[in-house]
This record gives structure tokens, C-alpha cells and sequence, in this order.
């Protein structure tokens, strides 16, 4: 508890007592590890840089700016901003992980400092966050306000992990049971790992979205549309069709 500071002790004492205080603050913050701006981290289990895998289409889709690990049984979606197609997400039975690649300056990771936006956001909307060091290294683990189908107010538990890359940063947000299961998650925190990202060499801003786009075998299937799989699809026996989620309208 804070009380009120009486007046009995010196304006020495009192000075005293404020650089000690400063003091204090200026250990703590040198005991806490920094987090932000620092250079992107060894990735011995992935995600991957294109220059790292020789041969990223097996086993993987081609949406240009990642390739996506195929896991039987798993549903496809892309998102869209605008005209462009910067999201996909996989849905494995009742969990999901939206995989989004970014732009990143070339010595410096940002995944430090987009947890803490993410953070600040959900916490003005009254939503709350606990930042843990998980299997993806640290994460965001959330809950998110959100208003059920019946218009009632409730929550929705989400975790956002990162990885820096060379040039890149890669985003995903696990959502469904694998938010809170550990063994609804496994699979997905695989799909993220294995996950192939193709920055390009050409000029892009930091926090810029890697374009994605469709296979060339591939149909746009719209939500809650259920496509027949055909033989000889890369798509059968693997993955539905891919299905057009919800657009999105900001990327961070």
C-alpha cells in the first residue's frame, strides 16, 4: 500500500531516499533481458528462409511468399486485404494458426516490438495477455473480448508467436483448442516451424505483408462452400480446397 510521506525527515533524507529509489528501478531494468530490436535469433527448427530448403515444395503448397506444410485432414483458407492475399490459415479439426509474413529490416528483429503493440491493444479493448517463453520461444497467450452468436459479451483465448528471419518476420496466431491444449497444438506448432518464407529481393518497407497467392492448380471455394476432392489435386486426400476466410483489413 502507498501512504502519505511525512514531513519529519530532512530534504537531505529526502533526496537521499530518491536516488536510492533510482537506483532500485535502474537494477531491475538492468536484470530484465531486453527484448526488442534486437538481431533475429538462431532457427534450428524453423520456420525456414527459402535459401535454407532445397526443395520447398515437397510435402508443402506454393502460395509464392510462404509454403505451407500439408497435414492430412487440414483445411486451407486465404485472407485478403484489399486485392492482395496476405494471410493463410490451416484448420486442423476444431484448432487453426494463421501464418502471416512481413517485411523486416535486415539486422533487427521486430517481433519484440509487435508483441508489445499486440499487448497494448488487447489490453485497451480489456482483453488480458500473459507473455511466456513457450515452444515457439516467446509468445503472447490472450484473451480476447469478443460478442458470442447470441450478441452476450465473452472471451476467446488466442496465442500469437513469432519468429525473425533473415529480412522477415513471420506471424502466427494459434486459435481454437490448440490455444489452450497442448495436444491440439503440437501439430500446428509444426505447420509454423516448417514453414518456408520467400521474402524476395526486392526493396520492401519493414511491417510490409509478403504477398501471397494461389496455386496453380488450386480453386477458390467460398466459406462453407464444400468442393469434392479430385484425383490427382496435390489438394486430395490432404487438404480441402482452398476456402476464401474472413477479409482483413489491417495487418500487424
Amino acid at each position: 500500500m502507498f501512504g502519505r510521506r511525512k514531513n519529519s525527515g530532512s530534504a537531505d533524507d529526502t533526496a537521499d531516499e530518491a536516488r536510492e529509489a533510482e537506483q532500485v528501478v535502474d537494477e531491475q531494468t538492468e536484470s530484465e533481458p531486453r527484448r526488442t530490436n534486437l538481431p533475429p535469433a538462431p532457427r534450428p527448427d524453423g520456420p525456414w528462409d527459402i535459401s535454407e530448403v532445397s526443395q520447398p515444395g515437397d510435402g508443402r503448397v506454393d502460395l509464392g511468399g510462404i509454403f505451407v506444410p500439408g497435414v492430412e485432414g487440414m483445411e486451407l483458407r486465404v485472407e485478403v486485404a484489399g486485392d492482395a492475399i496476405v494471410a493463410a490459415t490451416v484448420v486442423l479439426r476444431d484448432s487453426a494458426v494463421q501464418l502471416q509474413a512481413f517485411a523486416a529490416p535486415k539486422k533487427e528483429g521486430i517481433w519484440g516490438e509487435v508483441r508489445e503493440e499486440i499487448a497494448s491493444g488487447i489490453t485497451q479493448q480489456g482483453g488480458i495477455i500473459d507473455e511466456v517463453e513457450g515452444p515457439l520461444g516467446w509468445e503472447l497467450r490472450a484473451q480476447v473480448p469478443v460478442q458470442l452468436p447470441d450478441g452476450t459479451n465473452g472471451v476467446q483465448l488466442v496465442r500469437f508467436v513469432g519468429v525473425d528471419g533473415p529480412r522477415w518476420f513471420l506471424r502466427g496466431v494459434i486459435s481454437g483448442q490448440g490455444a489452450v491444449q497442448p495436444e491440439a497444438a503440437g501439430l500446428l506448432e509444426t505447420v509454423f516451424r516448417d514453414t518456408v518464407v520467400v521474402r524476395g529481393e526486392g526493396p520492401m518497407a519493414p511491417r510490409d505483408p509478403i504477398v501471397l497467392k494461389l496455386p496453380n492448380d488450386a480453386q477458390m471455394v467460398p466459406e462453407g462452400v464444400q468442393q469434392e476432392e479430385q484425383e490427382g489435386s496435390r489438394f486430395s486426400g490432404g487438404m480441402a480446397g482452398l476456402q476464401r476466410g474472413p477479409e482483413i483489413t489491417e495487418v500487424r
